[in-house]
């Protein structure tokens, strides 16, 4: 591509770099394809020279390669759940089609943005939630057209490195354990919201004492699908009431605790094949916390393991709620 101000009997074909006014009521924008209309429109508006960018053999236009690299990221928008813009001054956006989890290639994407400086892809976080029509990537030619031998490379790379991965929990059922002068059904809203930006509803609540034999049998009798677990005493170890009653009634926990705050008390197992997610008090807030992250994944179908969980630390210092009776903040020590 040839950038640089000509004049104007030599700019027809050429992309207008800069936007020109003709006159008060008329503007040639900066992205347009000058054909000879607009030639004529400058020459009487007295302009002799413009700002363009001509295209070269073997480049292509920036509208079509936003298009093709989209079109590369997302052969198959059905199964991939996503959708894509029209192709606008070199930018496509990729959205969500529903609720769910934007699961990324993060290898081929980065590997996406080292081709060629002018070929750029931005993109939500790994195993970000999204909502239905959220942006979860755009593309972005800066320039006015790219090389058509970075554009295959760029393509090649992309094949299929975008998905979002729709919920596939059928039922969310919330246990609730009882403790005297505790919180109670305090926070059931938030829960309920949480599952509901999903495009799922919470099963009733069931209020359990807080204790081991009474929880395990509530699991027994009425755990069905995604099962939450929200203690009326915060649950410190492994070995207190919540995941030792998911034992008792022949489930696992496989990890207790998580290196996100707030949200370092949660636990996760199962029961019966299902999972099982104890939730950390924070989760009585709507306020972002780790739960929230492990709540996504699961209800979305993808497996955490304990090295995901211990992976979150990176970016899980999350804000402080006003909930919390102690402020994490103090002196420093030199």
């Amino acid at each position: 591509m040839k950038f640089g101000t000509v004049d104007i009997g030599l700019a027809e074909g050429a992309v207008l770099a800069h936007s020109v006014a003709l006159g008060a009521r008329r503007r040639l924008r900066k992205g347009r394809v000058l054909d000879a209309s607009d030639i004529a429109a400058l020459a009487g508006a007295g302009i002799e020279e413009v700002t363009v960018a001509r295209l070269e053999p073997g480049d292509v236009i920036e509208n079509d390669a936003a298009r093709a690299l989209a079109e590369a990221l997302v052969p198959d928008p059905t199964s991939q759940h996503l959708g894509l813009t029209e192709a606008f001054t070199g930018r496509v956006n990729l959205m969500a089609e529903g609720p769910g989890v934007a699961v990324l290639d993060v290898a081929a994407l980065e590997a996406v943005n080292r081709v060629h400086p002018m070929i750029t892809l931005a993109t939500v976080p790994s195993y970000q939630q999204m909502a239905d029509s959220g942006m979860v990537a755009t593309i972005k030619i800066i320039s006015y057209s790219v090389p058509q031998a970075a554009l295959d490379q760029a393509c090649e790379l992309a094949r299929s490195a975008i998905r979002l991965a729709p919920p596939v929990v059928q039922r969310v059922g919330l246990f609730i354990t009882e403790t005297a002068g505790g919180a109670g059904a305090k926070g059931q809203k938030a829960i309920a919201d949480r599952i509901a930006a999903f495009g799922l509803e919470l099963n009733t609540p069931q209020m359990v004492p807080h204790e081991e034999t009474a929880l395990s049998r509530a699991l027994i009798d009425g755990a069905e699908g995604l099962t939450l677990i929200l203690t009326g005493s915060a649950t410190s170890d492994i070995d207190d009431v919540a995941p030792a009653a998911v034992r008792m009634a022949g489930g696992e926990v496989a990890r207790f605790g998580m290196p996100v705050d707030p949200g370092n008390l949660l636990f996760l197992g199962s029961l019966a094949g299902e999972p099982v997610i104890g939730l950390p008090g924070c989760a009585r807030s709507p306020a972002l916390n780790g739960a929230d992250w492990v709540l996504a994944r699961v209800i979305c179908g993808i497996a955490v393991s304990d090295d995901d969980i211990a992976g979150m630390g990176v970016g899980g210092l999350l804000k402080e709620i006003p909930s919390r009776p102690q402020p994490r903040g103090g002196k420093t020590s030199r």
